[in-house]
């Protein structure tokens, strides 16, 4: 008989200092063959009905898996996505997906995108079949799971492999917290006003709580986007959207579920003077908050210090 050959177990990096991640690998124990089956996938166009639209065609690497310079991501027939593409970074540490919060699996949320009419407008059944067709994808799931059967199942594990381990940890803010670098005076100062104005939503290290807000923008009147209520059917819920990961917010822009804000300094202006008054407004945002010129330039100087130069380029992200 012929030696079985078991897939090679990988372990999820955990930053030092990170808190635990979930266990989002409970049902998916992580492999290099699973991963690269997974990276495989994530760049194959063959995913969507006209294969012009892999995933990695809304989430870039260097806008660290975002989509760059465009306030929602054109998607199959012309047409565009609802809400802007999030970065896919330190998912681990994320416990449920999307925007709202729809998703409580990396492998549920993959099948949103593929199969969504404005996105990449397949069915997991189809995809199947084409990649069924390729020699290369056979011999990569009979590595990864011990057969050559290729399932949306499998497919989803793969996917989720890849992007669960898609973890942005080397920015210079991280550098300074391992005592490796040091912020300049500009920076140190803008630190101390996020610790003062931001920290409570956006908690270090990851820079947010995963929590879901109304942070006071106004609601676009031509398409309102109503949140997470149309998840949970709770009024509470109306204009409340997930509290994003300010890490990599210098390749990111631009920023907000609707991608209105193309600066970091537009943002921030947001919060000095943009508050829409509503009944969900988040009790935090009830306040005003005042700052000075030189207060919002140290402020996105330190901003610009959470870009992880090292995960928009790492090769082993790549194709």
């Amino acid at each position: 008989m012929f030696p079985v050959n078991k897939p090679t177990p990988l372990k999820l990096r955990i930053p030092e200092g990170w808190p635990q991640p979930y266990d989002i690998f409970k049902d998916n124990p992580l492999t290099e063959e699973g991963f690269l089956l997974g990276r495989k996938l994530f760049y194959d166009g063959r995913l969507s009905k006209d294969g012009k639209f892999p995933c990695s065609s809304c989430h870039e690497q260097h806008a660290a898996f975002a989509t760059f310079d465009h306030d929602f991501s054109h998607g199959f027939g012309g047409e565009f996505t609802d809400r802007n593409a999030p970065a896919l970074q330190n998912m681990a540490w994320v416990n449920l997906y999307n925007w709202d919060g729809a998703f409580s699996t990396l492998e549920a949320q993959a099948v949103s995108p593929i199969t969504a009419p404005n996105e990449m407008a397949e069915n997991m059944d189809s995809v199947v079949l084409k990649i069924r067709k390729d020699k290369e994808y056979r011999d990569m799931f009979k590595k990864a799971f011990g057969s050559k059967e290729i399932t949306p199942d499998r497919m989803l594990k793969a996917l989720a492999q890849f992007s669960g381990m898609l973890v942005s940890s080397d920015s210079k803010y991280d550098r300074v917290m391992r005592g490796e670098d040091s912020f300049n005076s500009a920076e140190q100062n803008g630190y101390e006003i996020f610790k003062l104005h931001c920290e409570a939503c956006h908690k270090e290290p990851l820079f947010t709580d995963n929590s879901f807000r109304n942070n006071g923008l106004k609601p676009d009147p031509q398409v309102p986007d109503y949140g997470r209520v149309k998840v949970t059917d709770d009024p509470a819920d109306s204009f409340k959207f997930r509290v994003p990961s300010l890490r990599n917010l210098g390749v990111t822009q631009p920023f907000m579920h609707d991608g209105r804000f193309y600066t970091i300094p537009k943002s921030i202006e947001h919060y000095l003077s943009g508050i829409y008054n509503s009944p969900t407004l988040d009790s935090l945002l009830r306040k005003p908050i005042v700052l000075t010129e030189r207060e919002k330039y140290n402020l996105t100087q330190f901003l610009y210090s959470l870009t992880d130069s090292v995960f928009i380029q790492n090769p082993a992200f790549k194709p």
